[in-house]
């Protein structure tokens, strides 16, 4: 079974049953690495409707990506994350990439802030070197509102990894904690932020309301699909529509889909990421997966198996699920005022 086709669907056929919306979708999300890789993404995203992606690209790698994707692509500033000293990476070597990035046209500057980030030093949570808020990362932070760069950030992850990879609080702190460290940093800097995967907390949207109600310069995308897809659900489709439209205009699309040549050898890789396809038809399946399930939960009433094994359900209560059992997939079928707003009003008027 292919992790990201269970259901064996044809996603290029079930590309066509979507709307076209008036203008083309902006993915604010992406991590676009490859040349065969790009060219496969590059098709799925123009029969998926998407017209312009944000991506995360190593900074060697532009050139690349560029060719191949054209003014369809913009990139957004990372770390260095090839390199094996984390403190330099994230903190002391940032500023400079953060310029080199905005030489390329980057409107955006990312801060990854997941709680894994702290492996990378034997200080506990408390005094770790790369909290959000230490002044080696905050040195990124004022060089990319220095140039009037949009931040993001990934903050939090699931709660399913909080009660099982991260039991650990002494060690990566509690999931509350990302946010006090977060909100810290959102009044300092004033310019706008945009936090990653909803939020980081698809879990609670009355949590996410009152963060979003604090912070007039704080905005959401809805990026990793098999998080979004399964947490989402679980809510009643009246009470997401309440929430998005109660946000119009500061909830932006995302995909946070990852390409890499890996995906179309049949060779193995040791990477997680890389070892979700070995052929360019499960490459183009699991970019198309992403798209599918993200404009499926935005814009139908869908509901039944999500086509995406979902390898968190295994995690949390392994012996009712298996690393391919997938949630349940609830559409909530936004208005399509919020749609177009979400798909790309928000995102010209917060990047113009």
């Amino acid at each position: 079974m292919q992790p990201s086709n269970r259901l064996s669907l044809d996603y290029n056929a079930l590309a066509l049953g979507f709307k076209q919306h008036r203008a083309p979708i902006i993915d604010l999300h992406s991590h676009i690495h490859g040349a065969a890789a790009t060219r496969i993404y590059s098709e799925v995203a123009l029969r998926y409707g998407i017209g312009t992606t944000y991506s995360m690209t190593m900074l060697e790698s532009i050139p690349t990506v560029r060719e191949i994707l054209g003014d369809r692509i913009n990139f957004i500033a990372v770390p260095d994350f090839s390199n094996k000293d984390r403190l330099s990476a994230m903190g002391g070597d940032y500023p400079a990439r953060i310029r080199s990035y905005k030489d390329h046209g980057a409107k955006i500057a990312k801060f990854w802030s997941a709680p894994r980030i702290y492996e990378a030093s034997s200080e506990p949570f408390a005094s770790n070197p790369l909290r959000l808020n230490s002044p080696l990362r905050m040195e990124g932070m004022q060089a990319a509102q220095d140039l009037g760069m949009v931040c993001m950030a990934h903050v939090g992850d699931p709660d399913t990894w909080f009660s099982t990879k991260y039991r650990d609080s002494l060690r990566y702190g509690t999931k509350l904690e990302q946010y006090e460290l977060f909100e810290e940093v959102l009044e300092r800097f004033q310019s706008p932020w945009i936090a990653a995967h909803m939020g980081g907390y698809p879990e609670d949207l009355e949590f996410l309301s009152r963060l979003l109600a604090r912070h007039n310069n704080l905005y959401l995308d809805c990026s990793a699909t098999k998080w979004i897809v399964r947490e989402l659900s679980k809510h009643q489709p009246e009470t997401i529509r309440a929430f998005f439209m109660r946000w119009r205009g500061r909830i932006l699309f995302g995909s946070d889909i990852v390409t890499s040549d890996a995906h179309v050898t049949a060779e193995q890789s040791a990477g997680e990421m890389d070892a979700k396809a070995s052929s360019s038809m499960e490459a183009y399946d699991l970019y198309a997966s992403r798209y599918w399930g993200l404009r499926t939960l935005l814009e139908t009433n869908y509901c039944g198996e999500s086509p995406i094994a979902d390898p968190d359900l295994h995690l949390v209560d392994p012996v009712r699920y298996t690393p391919l059992d997938a949630p349940t997939l609830r559409g909530f079928n936004l208005p399509e005022e919020d749609l177009e707003i979400l798909y790309w009003g928000a995102a010209q008027r917060l990047l113009k």
